[in-house]
């Protein structure tokens, strides 16, 4: 049975640092696609980071980058959100998806608020 979880969301402050877990199970994790998607309220979802099960190719939305890092752990089969220099508009639900062929799968997502 193929599942993504998240963890490690929660209340953050402003210029903080939170990290964000995606624990699978259930399919090939090295050979994925495994992307951080977040949804604030009254938003549609948008892309975080992306990285590639080989190679480790990294793609972060420019909103991001240069304060969040994703990786991935091949052997524990998680990705992991680092984020730091957090900011307000940071507050959002925060899914992990796995992609490769014939896989789809989405967590159920984590609230992480960013608030002083």
């Amino acid at each position: 049975q193929v599942q993504v979880v998240e963890s490690g969301g929660g209340l953050g402050q402003p210029g903080g640092s939170l990290r964000l877990s995606c624990a699978s199970s259930g399919f090939t994790f090295s050979r994925s696609v495994m992307t951080w998607y977040r949804q604030a309220p009254g938003k549609e979802r948008e892309l975080v980071a992306v990285i590639t099960g080989v190679g480790g190719i990294t793609v972060y939305a420019d909103s991001v980058k240069g304060r969040f890092t994703i990786s991935i752990d091949n052997v524990k089969n998680t990705m992991y959100l680092q984020m730091n220099s957090l900011k307000p508009e940071d507050t959002a639900v925060y899914y992990c998806n796995a992609r490769s062929a014939g896989l789809n799968a989405w967590g159920q997502g984590i609230l992480v608020t960013v608030s002083s």
